[in-house]
């Protein structure tokens, strides 16, 4: 069992709330969401709001601060294989009521299939607010380009 190893990304102003499902091994090693080189997220968010690709978690977090944007996961621990979201098992998942009763979030994006499986299955029913489910950003998701998931991720401003 893997417990999440850093804490959810936010403060007072965050509007939107980003979901993903469980941080891969490059993001367990930096403490930080999005950690693996491959991974768009980053890419797409810049982009979303016309900034740079912000390089180091401290650009990273002024992004997403000037933007609104909260960042979490949907498990809090599970069992895992490396990164791979299909190994997950044994799911443990985050509570989200710190975010939602000390910020502006009123509404929840999932990043892929996976976070929107275990937030269907183990959040949504608690906190009665739909998640919208927006493509993967990971690089394992190669039916999308860049190009289509920053159009697609438009949603979120």
């Amino acid at each position: 069992m893997i417990s999440h190893p850093f804490p959810p990304f936010f403060d007072s102003d965050s509007r939107a709330l980003i979901l993903g499902s469980f941080p891969s091994v490059k993001s367990r090693e930096q403490m930080f969401f999005y950690g693996h080189p491959q991974n768009r997220f980053w890419r797409v968010i810049s982009a979303v709001f016309g900034e740079s690709t912000p390089l180091t978690i401290d650009e990273k977090r002024a992004l997403l601060s000037r933007n609104k944007i909260a960042l979490w996961d949907v498990i809090a621990s599970c069992d895992i294989v490396g990164s791979a979201d299909s190994s997950i098992k044994n799911v443990i998942p985050n509570d989200l009521s710190k975010i939602l009763d000390n910020s502006a979030v009123k509404r929840i994006f999932v990043n892929g299939k996976t976070a929107q499986k275990y937030y269907d299955k183990y959040i949504k029913s608690k906190i009665g607010i739909e998640a919208i489910c927006l493509p993967s950003t990971s690089p394992a998701n190669a039916m999308y380009s860049l190009d289509m998931l920053i159009e697609e991720w438009k949603t979120i401003k």
